[in-house]
């Protein structure tokens, strides 16, 4: 005899498992089309994707490798990349012009940016960078904050110096050869130029901001794949974990991808560099009240037609999901 406890159970049975073959179902055939930066801002999603943690959710994905996270921001606008990590700055940029949604800020890289002068000119101030040649990724909101913000704060205006327009993973050469002063750059390249005698340090951002970095999704992405979008997020929790459990194989990972584009520094000088991103996957407090200030910034300085609306630009709501 069948008891109406057995119906029961037999029918959740049922509903987990058409729940499950749904899920799966929501992913096959998808395949996300991942944006990063080659500098160490992008490292965690190069490390997520060299993990194994996305097939093991049943993800497949292609990579689109960028040397700035504004480009990767510019591909999404122009719905060439489904997924991608930038700085707010940037995260806000691509919101206003193509409505972009932030998933998750996955590490903060304020201590990763620094700005650095050509060690032969003794440079200590940032005042005296006044009639020098600045190297800066125009656009990138490492950029934007030098331009908008750090110039300003320390006297220097639009004019008190020449702004040379060029890559990050290009200025260590520009700086060798004395065709810029200085230079506005990211990990690992200011070690890099710091170990090889290159540049000394004038000041890293940590002291005026945090730089959260976004995960962040092409709105047809998200409403196309809600279900795909949880799993990622799962195993970006998984990533997290793994940054804080299991370094040496994180740095390992990490360290292989710079050697095999010819970066010639030692583990030391790597795991230096790497030491300054604070990779943590989540919602940090007080995010909506800076990404209010860095709006109204973009917006005096017209990067942006309008504030976004948070509860529309920010979907903590999908990281709630899977860490359900």
């Amino acid at each position: 005899m069948i008891t109406r406890r057995d119906t029961l159970a037999g029918a959740g049975a049922s509903a987990l498992v058409l729940g499950l073959s749904q899920y799966a179902a929501a992913q096959a055939g998808v395949t996300i089309r991942q944006g990063y930066q080659t500098n160490m801002w992008g490292m965690p999603t190069y490390y997520l994707m060299r993990s194994g943690l996305l097939e093991k959710k049943g993800l497949k994905f292609e990579e689109f490798a960028v040397p700035s996270g504004n480009l990767t921001m510019q591909q999404m606008v122009a719905r060439q990349v489904d997924l991608g990590t930038y700085a707010g700055q940037s995260f806000i940029i691509g919101h206003d012009k193509g409505g972009l949604i932030g998933l998750v800020v996955v590490e903060t890289v304020g201590r990763t940016a620094r700005v650095m002068s050509r060690k032969d000119l003794n440079i200590t101030r940032m005042e005296d960078l006044k009639g020098k040649k600045i190297a800066n990724q125009t656009g990138s909101s490492l950029g934007n904050i030098f331009m908008d913000q750090l110039a300003p704060k320390f006297g220097l205006k639009k004019g008190d110096f020449q702004e040379v327009r060029m890559n990050v993973n290009d200025m260590i050469a520009a700086m060798s050869s004395k065709t810029v002063d200085a230079m506005v750059n990211t990990e690992p390249y200011n070690t890099i130029a710091e170990a090889e005698g290159v540049a000394t340090t004038i000041m890293d951002y940590s002291s005026v901001d945090s730089m959260p970095v976004f995960m962040a999704a092409t709105p047809d992405f998200v409403e196309k794949n809600p279900a795909t979008v949880v799993a990622y997020l799962q195993a970006w929790r998984e990533v997290g974990a793994e940054f804080k459990n299991n370094p040496e194989k994180v740095s390992d990972t990490i360290y292989a991808f710079f050697t095999s584009k010819g970066y010639s520094m030692t583990k030391d000088v790597f795991k230096k560099a790497l030491g300054t991103v604070d990779v943590n996957p989540g919602w940090p407090s007080g995010l909506e009240a800076y990404m209010q200030r860095e709006a109204e910034v973009l917006l005096r300085e017209k990067k942006i037609a309008a504030i976004p609306d948070w509860k529309k630009a920010l979907r903590p709501d999908f990281w709630s999901k899977a860490s359900a």
